[in-house]
């Protein structure tokens, strides 16, 4: 006659050695209320240094309610792959970032522009300019073996 197996006595619990993670504490979104597009107005004066003051460059104050808010401005580049062309870029404050203005000045500034087309380059983790740019009539340029985001905006595409 065989013995039955032998039975383990069940493990005892180990205490932890690090704590349980917390949970995560909701922020608030970043801009609060949206603003009125029509109370985002540009401002057309000459750009500083590398900031559409070159041949072709175009420079605009984004201004909401009288309050400077950011800039927007226009360089013709020549990078590969695209060659010669027009780049936009678009910077705002801080307190004005999530409320809209981005994306009525990305609309304002590319209808202004003398350039056709207007290129965007940007991160492709930054999905809010990227959003702002869709809303104003910019769309991928899918271009192979570029890391960075290419939008492209022709005229009469808003």
């Amino acid at each position: 006659m065989s013995k039955p197996p032998a039975q383990k006595a069940p493990a005892k619990r180990r205490k932890p050695t690090r704590p349980t993670p917390k949970p995560k504490v909701a922020r608030p979104l970043k801009g609060g209320p949206k603003i009125d597009p029509s109370k985002v107005e540009l401002v057309q004066r000459p750009g500083p240094k590398d900031k559409g003051d070159g041949a072709g460059g175009e420079y605009w104050d984004v201004m909401v309610e009288g309050t400077r808010a950011g800039e927007v401005f226009v360089n013709v580049i020549d990078e590969a792959p695209l060659g010669e062309h027009a780049s936009m870029q678009i910077f705002l404050n801080g307190p004005d970032q999530g409320k809209g203005v981005g994306r009525a000045a990305y609309l304002k500034a590319a209808g202004a522009s003398s350039h056709d087309p207007l290129y965007l380059h940007m991160r492709k983790s930054n999905h809010a300019s990227r959003l702002a740019a869709e809303a104003a009539g910019f769309r991928e340029a899918a271009l192979p073996g570029i890391a960075q985001l290419i939008l492209k905006r022709t005229k009469g595409s808003d």
